[in-house]
């Protein structure tokens, strides 16, 4: 019973601090899959500039095991940053949207998420992106960690990996609906940066980094 307990905690706090990561998933998904295509079907013979759902899934367990640790080494008394600088983290995001917005203006549409793709890299990108829309997942996890035994934790953390997987799936399977996988085929070249560009703000805001900022020079 106490197993089902620490599952069912595990579960309801990876929810509760990945939920906003769907979007952003079914997002690059929908367009690693329309990038793979041209406009009559066919797949594009262009390895070194396409982006594989591999890299997403990559990115997304790089970001996320990089949260855990973090919380990790928090939850026994090492703190890498502190939690008024968290939303430092929405600077990331900020700035590929703005590169995309900068450099994506003379972008073919099968090619509007190459600029993420240099070196043939991706999932840094993708994994930069889950890290810094992990400022919550810290300092949740942290109090929860904190509560556990070991053979607990190691369940959590389990359960938790796990569920990322879950995730890259449910986010796949949401970006084959026709009307995503179209809607940012046409509009992706505006959509992606507005996107990433409006999560560095909430990251930021969602931390209070403003009212840091603002205590700090008072």
């Amino acid at each position: 019973m106490d197993l089902i307990l620490i599952i069912i905690s595990a579960l309801g706090a990876f929810i509760v601090t990945n939920i906003d990561d769907i979007f952003v998933l079914m997002m690059l998904f929908s367009m690693a899959r329309s990038q793979s295509k041209t406009s009559n079907g066919q797949t594009v013979n262009k390895v070194s500039k396409r982006i594989n759902s591999r890299d997403i899934v990559i990115g997304q367990y790089l970001g996320f095991a990089l949260l855990v640790l973090i919380s990790l080494l928090a939850t026994f008394g090492i703190t890498l940053l502190a939690d008024q600088w968290v939303g430092l983290l929405g600077l990331i995001p900020m700035y590929l949207g703005v590169r995309l917005f900068i450099k994506g203006e003379d972008d073919d549409d099968d090619n509007i998420l190459s600029r993420l793709n240099k070196f043939n890299k991706f999932y840094l990108s993708v994994a930069f992106i889950t890290f810094a829309n992990g400022g919550d997942n810290i300092g949740i996890y942290v109090p929860i960690f904190s509560t556990l035994e070991t053979n607990q934790l190691i369940i959590t953390v389990v359960t938790f990996f796990i569920m990322v997987a879950i995730w890259c799936l449910l986010g796949y399977r949401l970006a084959r609906f026709r009307f995503v996988s179209e809607t940012l085929e046409k509009y992706g070249r505006w959509i992606i940066p507005i996107v990433f560009i409006g999560l560095g703000i909430y990251i930021m805001l969602e931390n209070e980094l403003f009212t840091s900022l603002i205590n700090l020079f008072k």
